[in-house]
């Protein structure tokens, strides 16, 4: 039997925790919920969800301060929802660690599909197809284990990290385009999403380069795109 993926639901609006409970039940999840970041935390300690749908505005504890802390010991996938749609907000969700942000009002099938995907991505990095380990100077990453070592030290990257990392890995040298790693990583109906792509590579570079501000590992062809040195 296979087993059924388990999606904790944080919001503070019963109305809301109630209906995407509902629907995510009806297309065959395990549910859990919270109405508070506390009660987050200690959920996704003691029951490890595959995935957290987490609201940004929530009393007390705020959605942005549970996915830092979070951020700190797991790599659950993690999508943020918010009713505010700036582009500041979302890249700020980002870089506090989510994986995806979804506003506020939204429809059924948009939320499902992006469960879906972002489950889609984390299956991807935990049975990455070829076995090959990539090094180049300080870093060495091994596709067939998800491990990565920078100076001889082992770091902890998200399912996203990981998947963009290895597209660069799997094309080492190449020039790669936004609407390439877009599409590759995320699904093609985030070819425009310039903003998660640059939020990403600066997680990246925070995490392998030796200085991040001038980068050896990932560089910017400006107009274009990122390239992983060989």
């Amino acid at each position: 039997m296979v087993r059924k993926h388990r999606i904790l639901v944080v919001d503070d609006d019963p109305a809301v925790l109630r209906f995407v409970c509902a629907n995510l039940r009806a297309d065959g999840y395990g549910d859990l919920a919270a109405s508070n970041g506390e009660e987050a935390i200690e959920l996704i300690e003691r029951e490890q969800p595959d995935l957290v749908i987490l609201d940004l505005m929530l009393p007390g504890l705020s959605g942005l301060e549970v996915c830092k802390r979070v951020r700190q010991w797991s790599d659950v996938p993690i999508l943020m929802l918010s009713a505010r749609g700036a582009e500041d907000d979302k890249v700020e969700c980002l870089e506090a660690g989510a994986d995806d942000y979804l506003s506020k009002p939204f429809g059924v099938r948009e939320l499902l599909a992006r469960v879906k995907a972002l489950l889609r991505r984390t299956q991807r990095h935990r049975q990455p197809a070829p076995p090959a380990v990539f090094r180049s100077g300080d870093l060495e990453v091994d596709l067939a284990r998800y491990r990565v070592t920078v100076r001889g030290q082992e770091i902890k990257l998200t399912p996203t990290e990981f998947r963009l990392l290895q597209e660069f890995v799997l094309n080492a040298g190449k020039v790669l385009t936004h609407t390439h790693l877009l599409s590759q990583v995320w699904g093609p109906e985030y070819a425009d999403e310039h903003s998660y792509l640059h939020v990403f590579v600066r997680r990246l570079r925070k995490q392998i380069e030796p200085d991040p501000d001038n980068p050896r590992h990932i560089v910017t062809i400006p107009g274009v795109g990122y390239r992983l040195q060989e």
